[in-house]
């Protein structure tokens, strides 16, 4: 009965995260982590093996580049999932750059994550006098 009528309310109970939390071991397994990696650790984390997600460059971002990323279409992992082949697509700035899929370069040298680069706005200062 009392399972039912947590069913049955509309609101989840408030600490239901911090109870999951507590099921989880204290060092995540690289899978549920959601942080920046190498290539092959982004895609490793997706049940499809990132086929059809947009990945990019962190530095892309930092310099300022905007809409630009990969669509990946096929990838091989190795190593658990820390070493592999990606290949995909690129887009530039919004446009597809070749129609064929290429192997993506750079994904061990640099960061990647999941999403479209964005041009980073700068933080303002604020003074305190």
């Amino acid at each position: 009965m009392f399972w039912t009528s947590i069913a049955l309310s509309s609101a989840a109970p408030p600490n239901i995260g911090k109870s999951l939390r507590r099921l989880l071991p204290r060092a995540l397994p690289p899978s549920l982590v959601a942080h920046p990696g190498n290539l092959y650790e982004v895609l490793s984390r997706t049940p499809s093996g990132g086929v059809g997600k947009r990945v990019y460059q962190l530095r892309w971002s930092q310099k300022n580049i905007s809409d630009c990323y990969w669509v990946v279409t096929r990838s091989q992992f190795k190593c658990e999932g820390k070493h592999g082949k990606a290949w995909g697509k690129l887009f530039w700035k919004g446009r597809l750059v070749s129609t064929a899929e290429e192997r993506i370069r750079g994904s061990l040298k640099y960061t990647w994550a999941e999403g479209q680069s964005q041009v980073m706005t700068p933080k303002t200062v604020t003074s305190t006098s």
